[in-house]
């Protein structure tokens, strides 16, 4: 790809077990999981799961935060959840993960109407938390 225009390429998200992340969100919120096998095996550090053709949602294993070192103060500042992160879904894809999450026993707020995104206000939202108590909130736009 050679369109350098600002796009969101990836969130970090700590979990204490990546392969169970992994699975939550392949089974669970429906996205494909990259590099799990490799994890597995230790070749590479992290696994993820693709939102689109352009991002990712890395899961971190939580047991490396206290190696960011990347920037003065970045081990104090890793491993803590982001407030939560938002995917907007096609209508039909909003419908099957509310199931999904519902036939799981997984807790969701209420479904909202009219909140503001990227894209306006979106036709309905709710939000839920994976296994490790980070926050997503799923939503779609008519």
């Amino acid at each position: 790809m050679t369109d350098n225009t600002t796009r969101l390429d990836h969130v970090v998200l700590w979990v204490r077990d990546p392969l169970a992340a992994a699975d939550f969100y392949e089974k669970t919120v429906g996205l494909e999981p990259v590099r799990v096998s490799e994890f597995a095996a230790g070749e590479v550090p992290f696994p993820s799961v693709r939102v689109n053709d352009e991002t990712l949602l890395d899961l971190m294993p939580l047991s490396t935060a206290e190696r960011m070192t990347m920037l003065p103060g970045a081990a104090e500042s890793a491993g803590h959840p982001v407030n939560h992160i938002c995917l907007a879904l096609s209508q039909t894809a909003f419908d099957a993960l509310g199931a999904r999450l519902a036939d799981r026993s997984v807790p969701m707020s209420d479904v909202s109407h009219g909140s503001f995104g990227a894209r306006g206000k979106a036709t309905r939202s709710f939000y839920f938390r994976d296994p490790d108590g980070n926050v997503v909130e799923a939503r779609h736009y008519d």
